[in-house]
Order: C-alpha cells, then structure tokens, then sequence
C-alpha cells in the first residue's frame, strides 16, 4: 500500500467525495451525527494525501522499516529480524526474568545492538514483567518530578528550558521501550541512562542538573 500510489489515490478521491456530500447534507439537516461523519471522512483524506506525498519523499530504507513494523514476519532475516529477536526476548523474561546475564537472547548474541537500542529487552528478558514494572515506574516518578518542576518554574524561560528536557525524555522513553516490544518503528533512539554511549550520557546528565537548577532557583529570592 506504501508504494500503491493508484490506490492510494482511488481512496482518497472516495473519502474527498465522501466528506463533500456529508458536509452538503449537513448544511442541509443540521443533525450533529452528519458533522461527525463528516468530519471523520476529512481525517482519513487528509490523511491519505499527506501518506501519499510523504511516501514519496521517503528512502528506500525508510520505507522498509515502515513495512517491516507493519508485518516483521516479512523479512524475518533481514530487516524483521531485530524486532523479532526484540519481541522474543522481552517476551522470554516472563514474570521474574532468568536473572542478571543469563537471557539466552542477549548472552547467546541473537539480538543485535543489545548495550543501546534494545537495552531494554535485555532488561526485560533478565528481569521479567515484575522488573520491567519497576523500570518503567521509576521512568514515570522521574517524568512526574520533571512535570512538578516545570509547573513550579520562577520565570516564562525556565519553563521552556524544563518544557524542552521533559519532551526530550519523554520522547526517547516512548519511543525506545515501544520500539523494542513491536508498537513503534525501529529508528535507533537510545533509552535515558540505560543505553550505552557517551554524548546521549552527558546530554542526559546535562539536562538533568539543569532541571534540579530550576528547582533551586525557585526558592531563591
């Protein structure tokens, strides 16, 4: 569908044609069900254009990924097999996980990039659900401390200095833990103070004590 522009077109003259007539039978009845349906039929042609113009400007790769998050089993050895490896190794951990470096997944070398995209599914696989939970719990008292902070900021610039760090951390949190359990694309976002590297480490260290700044100057007068 992602390279079937005919179809892609097709659908979106039939949506244009469909949100054309219900607006018209709007204007007409007035009744609020028909300015929903409307409403609902310009989504989905907006939509399809806007598929339709930004398939066209992605790369080869791109493309590929998208495919392959939609349906890994497409590619299982090529493109599919980093969240295969991901899925059956979050999956394995089960409820308890099977203890500090004995993942079979991770300690076997079936997942690739497990110390910086995949962090997580080697945490999950070690330390099961129960871990996990807490994981993703101490994430959300974090983000929770960071949300306290940005609300209690002195001055219109340090809420759009902690306004920045929490989208930052919030962003990369989402999108890394979805990526590695199947519900978001792979695109290779590091997971805050869990990943390996060095510049994403210290812009995370970085950002931090510029938020504990922020909370510290609000009791200085």
């Amino acid at each position: 569908l992602l390279e079937d522009t005919k179809i892609i077109f097709i659908l979106s003259a039939v949506f244009g044609i469909l949100s054309f007539l219900t607006y018209i039978f709007y204007r007409i009845t007035r009744k609020e069900i028909i300015y929903r349906a409307t409403v609902i039929f310009l989504i989905f042609f907006v939509g399809l254009i806007l598929s339709a113009l930004f398939t066209k400007e992605l790369k080869p790769y791109q493309k590929e990924r998208l495919i392959v998050f939609l349906k890994p089993t497409i590619d299982p050895f090529g493109a599919g097999y980093n969240i295969i490896q991901s899925k059956i190794a979050v999956g394995s951990g089960g409820l308890f996980g099977k203890g500090l470096r004995g993942g079979t997944q991770s300690q076997l070398g079936f997942l690739p990039e497990k110390t910086t995209d995949f962090i997580f599914s080697i945490f999950a696989e070690e330390w099961g659900f129960v871990g996990s939970f807490f994981l993703i719990s101490i994430y959300g008292i974090f983000i929770y401390r960071n949300i306290m902070i940005l609300y209690n900021a002195r001055d219109a610039f340090a809420t759009l200095v902690a306004s920045g760090i929490l989208g930052m951390f919030l962003f990369h949190i989402i999108i890394n833990i979805g990526m590695t359990i199947g519900i978001m694309p792979i695109t290779g976002i590091p997971l805050p103070f869990m990943s390996y590297g060095g510049s994403f480490v210290i812009t995370s260290i970085i950002a931090t004590s510029l938020l504990f700044n922020i909370e510290m100057r609000r009791y200085l007068r």
